[in-house]
């Protein structure tokens, strides 16, 4: 069987990111690393703004989400030019990393220029109803080099313009105003949803692994 040249490309780009993801735990960065926080009251720097870039687009999350995307596009066969088998799925999945490539290389860039950083920064001590309206306004809004809150103008640029952008490359049948809107539109939600896994997913880590780690040995249960 012949295997399409944008499945093959998916698979290939899947396992460096995959092993992204874990030698960045290995080396001992933790969590933080892998969901791009900006807990660190550090300025972001160059070389953080190419990691935050590589993570966002190729990290284990955007790949699981590129995935679920491209199957449900492969499943009701939207755009139909694509088809509803592997070769489509492979095709779908590359279009959409191709374009959150464009997106994620301009806001890191573009907001080099101000100062903005384009990492998420976490709100670990509030309560819970505060933590949600905090992943709300933090996808709208991002930290300047003194740490504090502004406008996120970078982001602002770049989905549109990638989103706008990828009709270059897209089947005709999603070359459309509206259709631009309608990723312009997911785009923002599923930035909002990355914020709400950074925000909680070390909380439900932390619990998994204490539980985990908190079960009884099966060999203490033995009798003596």
């Amino acid at each position: 069987m012949k295997i399409p040249r944008w499945a093959g490309l998916f698979v290939v780009m899947a396992s460096l990111a995959m092993g992204q993801g874990f030698t960045v735990e290995n080396a001992g960065m933790g969590t933080r690393a892998m969901v791009s926080s900006s807990d660190d009251p550090r300025p972001i720097t160059a070389t953080e703004r190419v990691r935050w870039a590589l993570v966002s687009t190729l990290g284990p999350q955007a790949i699981i989400g590129q995935s679920f995307t491209a199957g449900l596009g492969t499943w009701k066969d939207k755009p139909a030019e694509l088809g509803p088998h592997w070769d489509g799925f492979g095709e779908r999945a590359g279009l959409g990393l191709s374009e959150a490539a464009v997106s994620h290389t301009m806001e890191a860039g573009l907001g080099a220029i101000w100062g903005e950083d384009p990492r998420y920064s976490r709100d670990a001590d509030a309560p819970f109803k505060n933590r949600l309206a905090h992943v709300v306004k933090m996808t709208f809004l991002a930290q300047n080099r003194a740490g504090g809150l502004m406008p996120a103008y970078a982001r602002f640029i770049a989905i549109p313009s990638s989103s706008a952008l990828a009709d270059t490359w897209r089947p005709e049948s999603e070359r459309s105003i509206g259709n631009v809107g309608l990723r312009v539109g997911l785009g923002v939600l599923g930035r909002m949803g990355t914020n709400a896994f950074m925000e909680f997913w070390p909380d439900v880590r932390r619990r998994i692994f204490r539980e985990k780690h908190a079960s009884p040995d099966f060999a203490s249960l033995q009798a003596h």
